[in-house]
């Protein structure tokens, strides 16, 4: 029941495994991201970096996995997030969420929540807020 929902109210942790190649082409492939900065040791040196790095639409996935596992995707009234840094191969990231209002949107009952991801050494990659219908 959603009556009970007050702000302040913390999602369920979204803890994900160490970020590694297969991840970033599995990814890669079904969302159709095809730059091989993503993908391709050489290019990701040749462009001046150490190695690849995982898509910034990876980790938006990631929050968009936290808030439908809270509420239903069909909730889903709004999400806009903004990249902070890079999630490199090797970090843990975990997902954060946390209502901070409740509102009227579009004249429906809702709640805004921040949302977060994290590498293991605090460090934030992602911030975003949703909007997500209480009923």
């Amino acid at each position: 029941m959603t009556s009970n929902i007050r702000v302040g109210d913390r999602l369920p942790l979204l803890q994900l495994p160490p970020v590694d190649r297969t991840t970033l082409a599995l990814f890669g492939g079904a969302s159709g991201d095809h730059n091989p900065i993503h993908i391709d040791i050489d290019f990701a040196r040749r462009a001046g970096l150490p190695d690849v790095f995982a898509q910034g639409m990876l980790g938006m996935a990631w929050l968009g996995r936290l808030l439908t596992q809270w509420r239903p995707q069909a909730q889903l009234r709004k999400y806009e997030a903004r990249f902070a840094g890079i999630t490199h191969l090797g970090h843990i990231m975990s997902c954060t969420g946390e209502v901070v209002e409740l509102l009227d949107f579009e004249g429906e009952a809702c709640a805004r929540v921040a949302v977060a991801s994290t590498n293991q050494h605090g460090q934030q990659k992602i911030v975003g807020e949703a909007i997500v219908a209480l009923a």
